[in-house]
């Protein structure tokens, strides 16, 4: 099972989280100089990638590629993305490709085989569960693979349709969280959560602890820590009662640390290392605190 590799290399470093790389052109250092060449551009945004991962692979277990960052630059763009993904997994990373992909059934399947091989190949892929089962299925019965499902998200407005009260008077976030745990009911590992998780955000701590309760094996994928505004007392409120079940998500405050005053004068690599090692510290004592 695929959610046993991930809580292995949890338990392995000690550290429940994952780095975004969600580049954008704009981080790098020479932005200006490439600009205008996109090819050029692509290949720089890789290298800075494969310079972070070199820097965090035996710290941090997994790290998340925000596919959006890499389809903006076209073509040149989805090669940096695929060159990433691999050089994420031979370095012994997890990796997630956060795509949010959905749609219907042989459509769905498309995108399952896009991101469960070929040049996306990924060990996990987030998607967006609002077409229902028809949508998830093509998903699912790969036990190497597995899934995160948007469930509360972090972002502000994600509230206008998920927090809406149905006739049976669960909120939709309630309801897809039902589902979730329905869908991953056959994909349990031995660490006892399943191969399809939920993306849980930091931002509603009161949410995540609500659906900790609703989805006791429903690992979670955790976003809105730090640049979002959700601190480590909310990325952590969703774990379990032993301090597992999910991993947290940083992005910009990991691979744009090198911009920060606190690491002044690093290089983005160093930077981001030190960064992890922080934020490790700072998720380890709010777990403490649980």
């Amino acid at each position: 099972m695929i959610i046993d590799k991930l809580t292995r290399k949890i338990a392995a470093t000690g550290n429940p989280i994952v780095v975004g790389l969600d580049t954008a052109p704009q981080y790098l250092g020479d932005y200006e100089i490439l600009k205008g060449n996109k090819y050029a551009t692509a290949m720089a945004v890789f290298e800075f990638n494969a310079s972070i991962i070199d820097a965090i692979k035996d710290i941090v277990p997994a790290v998340k590629v925000q596919i959006a960052y890499y389809e903006a630059m076209g073509t040149a763009g989805m090669k940096a993305f695929a060159d990433t993904v691999k050089f994420a997994k031979k370095a012994g990373l997890v990796v997630i490709a956060d795509a949010k992909r959905n749609d219907i059934g042989a459509t769905a399947k498309q995108y399952a085989d896009a991101f469960f091989g070929g040049d996306f190949d990924s060990d996990f892929v987030t998607v967006n569960g609002y077409l229902g089962t028809d949508g998830i299925k093509p998903f699912l019965g790969n036990n190497k693979k597995g899934i995160f499902v948007l469930v509360k998200t972090s972002n502000p407005s994600g509230g206008e349709l998920q927090d809406m009260k149905l006739e049976n008077g669960r909120t939709v976030y309630e309801q897809m969280a039902t589902l979730v745990k329905e869908w991953g009911a056959d994909s349990r590992g031995r660490c006892g959560f399943s191969n399809v998780g939920a993306v849980v955000g930091a931002t509603y701590p009161e949410q995540a602890r609500q659906l900790r309760k609703l989805m006791p094996h429903t690992f979670f994928l955790v976003p809105g820590y730090g640049a979002q505004g959700g601190g480590a007392d909310d990325a952590v409120a969703g774990f379990d009662a032993k301090g597992r079940g999910g991993i947290v998500n940083s992005s910009r405050g990991i691979i744009c640390a090198y911009l920060q005053d606190k690491y002044k004068g690093m290089d983005p690599a160093s930077a981001a290392r030190a960064a992890v090692i922080d934020m490790s510290e700072d998720i380890a004592g709010a777990l403490q605190r649980r």
